[in-house]
């Protein structure tokens, strides 16, 4: 598992462009935990598996090895997608929140149409 694991973190990392540093800070570790997962001297906890997964928008599953998709934005990858932008929400001026919802009503209206359904 934890050869798996090692390779796979570090490749969803390196392929959202983060530092070590970057992926702790959003996952809320110390960057010499992350180096040490990435060399596979350390396996995480489950609480830091699942924070990792959530960073990174990946399923646990995909970070153990255990599928091979990544399925980020659809099915479980979805939870985490959703919870990073309740927290960008979060901070938003009143002005800023309405035009975010405005957007993500007309996003949904779109997929709808194009899946064939109604509003």
């Amino acid at each position: 598992m934890i050869e798996k694991f090692k390779d796979r973190i570090r490749k969803a990392r390196e392929s959202r462009g983060f530092t070590q540093l970057d992926l702790a800070q959003k996952a809320g570790l110390q960057a010499a935990a992350i180096s040490h997962f990435e060399t596979g001297q350390r396996a995480p906890s489950f609480d830091n598996l699942r924070k990792l997964s959530d960073a990174l928008n990946v399923s646990v599953d995909y970070l153990l090895g255990r599928i091979d998709e990544e399925q980020h934005g659809q099915g479980i990858g979805a939870a985490p997608r959703a919870k990073q932008l309740f927290r960008h929400a979060e901070n938003l001026s009143e002005q800023s929140f309405d035009i975010l919802e405005s957007m993500a009503k007309t996003l949904w209206e779109r997929e709808n149409q194009r899946k064939g359904g109604g509003t």
